[in-house]
């Protein structure tokens, strides 16, 4: 039996956690800004935001119990936006 069509139980505790961390997160999020990090801030804004979007598909959308083909299809696309990020970053910085 594949694995993707087999039942899985999750506690709603786990979800309570994940649901809290979300949370800390977007009160972190917020209050950087008004912090002076000159360069940082952005790059700190999204390394949340990406923490928080990795939470999100791996427990609510349940990408934890997908096959692995679809895991590494996700994980590619976070590389390639990261990738895509960065080289902004360098255009941005050498102007």
């Amino acid at each position: 039996m594949n694995k993707s069509n087999e039942n899985h139980i999750v506690p709603y505790k786990l979800y309570l956690y994940i649901l809290a961390g979300l949370i800390a997160l977007t009160l972190i999020s917020v209050g950087i800004t008004y912090i002076e990090l000159a360069r940082l801030t952005v790059f700190t804004a999204l390394l949340l935001a990406s923490v928080k979007s990795i939470l999100v598909l791996v427990f609510f959308m349940h990408l934890k119990f997908d096959n692995k083909l679809i895991q590494i299809l996700v994980t590619a696309v976070f590389v390639l936006i990261a990738l895509v990020l960065f080289v902004t970053f360098l255009d941005y910085n050498y102007r």
